[in-house]
Parts: C-alpha cells; sequence; structure tokens
C-alpha cells in the first residue's frame, strides 16, 4: 500500500511539473501574431485609429512578441508612419498581387511568415484559414445592420452579414466588444457563447490627461468655443440621434450652447431645418476636420457630454467624456449603460422632454457633478489600456 502510495504521489509531483513547465513556457513563448491590417495602414479615423492603438499597446507592453500587419497597401500619413518605425510592428504587402488577397490569397503569406495567430480586427478573417495549423480571432464590433437594416444599403447589409457571420462560425475565438454585442452575435447567429470573449474597448491616451490651461485657451479660441456647452461627438447620422439633443436643447439654460463634432451625411438637412424651426441657430455650433490632437481639449472644457445613440456596439465616445472628467448624459436601448457605469445619465432616445431634465439636473446640481466627475472617472479605469491588452495577450496565449 505504501509502494502504491508513493507511486501515486510520484505521478501528482509529475503532472504538477509538467503543467508548471507548460505554464513557464507559455511566459516564454515568443509569437508571431498576423493581422487584417488594411485599416491600420489606410485609415486615419476610426477603425484606423482603433486598430493602430490596440496593436501599439500590445507592441509596448509584449515587445517579445512580433506583430505582422498585413495590408494590400498603405497610405503615407504622419500616424501610419510613426507606427511602422516600431522595431516589432511589420508591413506585410501581398507577395503575389493584391486580387483576393485579404480572402484567400493571404494564406500562403501567413504560412510563409511561420504566423501561429491571425485576428481579424473588423468582423472578417481569410476563408479556409479554418483548414491551416494558424488559430484565427476576429473581432465583432456590433450587428448594427442586422437590429437596424433600414440605416443601411441592401447590398452592404448582406455583405456585412455574410463576411461577419462566416468569420464567427469559423474563427476558434471571437472578441465581442461588449456583452450587448456579445447577445447579438448569440442570438443572430446562433454562435455558442463558450466561443465569445468580451475585450472592451479603451480610448487613446491622450484623453487620460488635463491639458494645461494654455493649451487649452488656444484650443477655446482656435474654434470660437462657448464659455458653455454640451458635446455631441459622431457622425452626423440618423442613428446617432442629434435631432433629440438639438430638440432637448430648447428647454436647457440658455447660457449653454451645443457643439457638434462629426463628419456630415444627408441627416444633417433634418438638422439643420430642426435648428431653424426652433430657433437655435445661435445656439449650435458645428465644426469637423478637427485635428485629433485637439479634441481631447474640446472634451475638458465641455459641461455635459449627451450621447443618446438609438444604438451603439460600445461607445467609445463615452469612454472618451469619463476620461475627461465630463458628466455623460447617454440613451438607453443598447450597451451605452456599459460604457457609461452606474453614475452616467440615461434616457430613452426618444424622450426629448427626459434628455433636457437629465441635462439641467447637471449643470443646476454642483454636487452631482462633482460625483459624477469623481465616480465616472474612477469606473473608467476598467478600459485602461493595460488592462484591455493584458485580457487581449491572455486571449492569444489561450489559443
Amino acid at each position: 500500500m505504501k509502494a502504491e502510495s508513493e507511486t501515486k504521489n510520484q505521478k501528482a509531483d509529475s503532472t504538477e511539473l509538467d503543467q508548471s513547465s507548460f505554464g513557464l513556457s507559455a511566459l516564454n513563448l515568443k509569437l508571431k501574431i498576423g493581422f487584417d491590417g488594411k485599416r491600420a495602414a489606410n485609415n486615419l479615423t476610426g477603425l484606423g485609429n482603433y486598430s493602430r492603438s490596440l496593436i501599439e499597446h500590445l507592441a509596448d507592453q509584449f515587445p517579445e512578441h512580433e506583430y505582422l500587419i498585413y495590408a494590400p497597401k498603405v497610405k503615407s500619413a504622419r500616424q501610419i508612419d510613426a507606427f511602422f518605425e516600431k522595431e516589432n510592428i511589420k508591413l506585410k504587402l501581398p507577395k503575389s498581387g493584391p486580387f483576393l488577397w485579404r480572402t484567400l490569397n493571404i494564406l500562403k503569406d501567413l504560412t510563409q511568415d511561420e504566423c501561429q495567430i491571425f485576428h481579424g480586427l473588423s468582423h472578417e478573417i481569410p476563408l479556409a484559414i479554418q483548414h491551416t495549423r494558424i488559430k484565427s480571432i476576429v473581432t465583432i464590433h456590433d450587428l448594427i445592420f442586422l437590429r437596424f437594416p433600414q440605416y443601411y444599403k441592401l447590398i452592404d447589409r448582406k455583405l456585412y452579414e455574410w463576411k461577419s457571420k462566416s468569420a464567427c462560425k469559423r474563427a476558434d475565438k471571437i472578441i465581442a466588444i461588449s456583452e450587448k454585442t456579445k447577445e447579438d452575435i448569440i442570438n443572430l447567429y446562433g454562435i455558442n457563447p463558450e466561443k465569445i470573449e468580451v475585450i472592451y474597448q479603451s480610448c487613446d491616451d491622450s484623453f487620460k490627461t488635463a491639458f494645461p490651461k494654455e493649451k487649452l485657451s488656444r484650443i477655446k479660441a482656435t474654434y470660437k468655443l462657448p464659455d458653455k456647452y454640451l458635446l455631441n461627438v459622431g457622425t452626423i447620422e440618423e442613428r446617432k440621434n442629434l435631432k433629440l439633443v438639438v430638440q432637448a436643447l430648447k428647454e436647457v439654460n440658455e447660457e449653454y450652447k451645443l457643439v457638434v463634432i462629426g463628419k456630415q451625411t444627408a441627416y444633417f438637412n433634418s438638422i439643420e431645418k430642426e435648428i431653424e424651426k426652433l430657433g437655435l441657430k445661435n445656439r449650435v455650433l458645428f465644426l469637423k476636420n478637427i485635428p485629433f490632437t485637439d479634441l481631447p481639449g474640446i472634451y475638458q472644457m465641455a459641461n455635459v457630454f449627451v450621447y443618446p445613440s438609438f444604438y451603439e456596439g460600445f461607445g467609445i465616445p463615452i469612454i472618451e467624456a469619463l476620461y475627461s472628467g465630463v458628466p455623460v448624459v447617454a440613451a438607453t436601448g443598447s450597451c451605452l449603460e456599459e460604457a457609461g457605469g452606474p453614475n452616467s445619465l440615461y434616457v430613452s432616445p426618444n424622450d426629448a422632454t427626459g434628455l433636457a431634465k437629465a441635462i439641467n439636473q447637471i449643470i443646476e446640481n454642483p454636487q452631482l457633478q462633482k460625483e459624477m466627475k469623481e465616480k465616472g472617472l474612477e469606473f473608467v479605469q476598467k478600459f485602461n489600456s493595460s488592462v484591455v491588452t493584458q485580457q487581449l495577450m491572455d486571449c492569444y496565449l489561450s489559443l
């Protein structure tokens, strides 16, 4: 019996040693991670900024790994040039021409480059990657095109659905950027919840440091910003629901103006008509093509950030506002409560009076403002870049 017991103990010790050795090798493992870099190498806003920020934080926090950016072409711009100056971030252009490269032919390049993992940063991965030894991850930002199909052309909607649904079924792991997006992937695509990991997004680090007074004064003078203002940031399109903010503004203290930053679409015409109808022309300021370096300053001088979008995948502008120390009022109905936390205020995206009441509640109560700023800043630390980057690397290593 004693000999049998000793044998069992030896096996247990051996198992612990094997597990310990595996853990050590995982820590020392040098990965080659490939990324769909079409937007990182070409776009200067939106998904371009998101892609570069994600990869840069990985490269800084985990410099032992190699990050390969696969793109059919590259745009020459200061942000993009600086991105590729990092030693462990390498641009990979097609070796056999761009035709069908991102969809299929990229697999040859990934294999030759000995990539262990490929991460599709926006809704798609190469066809047939599941038949290779390369592990695949796809990030799904949202399925808004299925929740609100009226905002999309039929051909675009069908293409988005085919690409994202196919990627979800074929990928080894799916990253959803919010619990709401995870819920949509499960309900609309029938995906096993165990395959999906929620990893939130952060925002650019420039929003996390207060600008000096001199810089804020320069920004205020440059854009002729009012002394007191509400801020709304995002593409001016129907889904973002700017009209509700305009309607609420009529019932807000006249000392406060509305500053809107975003690309204009056809929806802008209805906004102009609403402003004219309500006699608010002198209370609304539209800014576009704002240098990204000035944007945090515009946030930091705002009194309230207002974001009543009908539907979002996450809501990075809310994160930017909370890091900037600005109270937030957002809409119910999608994932904005996840981004804004329990100390922001929420109203129905159809309730202009309710939105006005929430804004007035904040601007008339200094103690509430203080509390929302402090608790909002405390809450938003869960989205800090170092936290999100660690979660992402853990996801890679789990594969």
